[in-house]
């Protein structure tokens, strides 16, 4: 069945029941989120409902022997330095830890922090890692520039891969697969189970951005070993903090995570923790919303005749829906749209620039809707679905859904007639 007669299927389904499957996750999660790595009252003694902001760097011990034992529990929440963490570090990461159905979490001062961390701390001169081709585009930078000038080997597999053709793409030397899920701007949705077998069967860890998928995808569940999230994204969800999060699912893991983290100098400040606490007490209800206003607009956008294709995960055409229909408890906000191959790449960028309620810049996950070319700022080695055509990336927020079709309407109207 082609591309085009599925999306008229889907503009016919039941779209409350659609709706419906974007943000039940997000609902499920509602009084997690409020209630998590709060404070709870004691003794008679009164707290306040958000924690405190404590900003420093140096400790003050009693004596020197409290001092020599506090730098003997480096792996709980203990206050020894304020660069090994602070207390609003250690309530965050609780908190991640807890959404994540992780055993621990490693708070990091960016996402791309975040995606190095466990790569500096799985991976050793002479071992190779396995990544999906779909990868976010830092992240392959980062293997590339710096993990291959200290010995480390990179290849990649097409994310939507079998099993077969994984194992034969593993070596002695795997020490890790790396994947993120849906693609980076492809938005394929990959067989996290199927991944986990494979990995751990050359005695691999299974490494997962999650960052879509934070709090509809629990990625433990699935086999995962670790978690990378870019804190930055949703759970902030105000476009006004950069932070990462690294979560593990046992104690090992932990205490090297934890020591390679404390030996590259990660850490975010207070303040970054604190708006991101912050913005999780929200998150449930920001993206019930927005994952609901962003399969409305999908669907629309499949009706137009300007769109070859629509690449969001909850649609059966996507790549990778099947997983997705059986692993995710709910959608988010962020999704590619492909325009048919007669158009240029000039022609798609007039209408990027025609649009009046979507913002052009990078990132996504805040309150804001954002728009970005996405066909330049693609590295793939193997095919990828999105070569078929000028591609750009579109990022749901708060705003009336039917502005914000009106708004697409008028530019894709204009670029079918050559204006701009």
């Amino acid at each position: 069945m082609t591309h085009r007669k599925l999306a008229k299927e889907e503009t016919q389904m039941d779209h409350e029941n659609l709706r419906h499957a974007v943000s039940r996750g997000w609902r499920e999660m509602a009084s997690l989120a409020v209630r998590v790595a709060r404070d709870v009252p004691h003794d008679g003694q009164g707290v306040f409902v958000n924690p405190a902001v404590a900003r420093g760097s140096t400790v003050l011990f009693s004596s020197l022997e409290a001092m020599e034992a506090a730098g003997h529990k480096r792996y709980g929440d203990e206050l020894i330095y304020g660069a090994m963490g602070t207390p609003l570090q250690y309530r965050l990461e609780q908190a991640i830890a807890t959404i994540e159905g992780a055993t621990h979490t490693q708070i990091a001062p960016s996402g791309l922090a975040a995606c190095m961390l466990p790569l500096l701390a799985f991976l050793d001169a002479g071992s190779h890692c396995l990544m999906s081709d779909s990868v976010y585009g830092p992240t392959r930078r980062f293997a590339e520039k710096v993990l291959r000038r200290f010995g480390v080997d990179i290849s990649y597999f097409p994310p939507c891969a079998s099993e077969e053709e994984l194992r034969r793409l593993c070596r002695a030397e795997t020490a890790a697969i790396l994947t993120e899920s849906p693609g980076s701007h492809s938005f394929e949705v990959q067989d996290i189970p199927m991944l986990a077998r494979v990995a751990h069967g050359h005695g691999a860890r299974l490494i997962v951005d999650n960052t879509w998928g934070i709090g509809i995808f629990q990625p433990f569940r699935h086999g995962a070993d670790v978690s990378i999230q870019a804190l930055t994204k949703y759970p902030a969800g105000h476009a006004d903090t950069v932070i990462g999060a690294v979560s593990v699912g046992n104690e090992a893991d932990w205490r090297l995570l934890r020591d390679t983290a404390i030996q590259s100098g990660q850490v975010a400040s207070p303040d970054d923790c604190a708006l991101t606490l912050r913005g999780i007490r929200t998150l449930p209800v920001r993206q019930e919303r927005q994952s609901q206003s962003a399969i409305d607009v999908a669907v629309w956008l499949q009706s137009r005749p300007e769109v070859s294709r629509v690449l969001h995960p909850a649609l059966p055409s996507c790549p990778g829906h099947a997983f997705w229909k059986r692993d995710f408890s709910g959608a988010s906000s962020l999704f590619g749209v492909i325009l048919r191959p007669d158009f240029t790449l000039p022609q798609m960028e007039r209408m990027i620039d025609s649009l009046r309620m979507f913002g052009i810049g990078a990132s996504w996950g805040g309150y804001e809707s954002l728009v970005l070319p996405t066909t330049r700022g693609i590295t793939r080695s193997c095919d990828s679905v999105t070569q078929t055509g000028p591609t750009f990336r579109i990022h749901i927020g708060l705003e009336d859904t039917q502005d914000l079709i009106a708004d697409l309407a008028q530019a894709l109207d204009g670029l079918a007639h050559g204006e701009g």
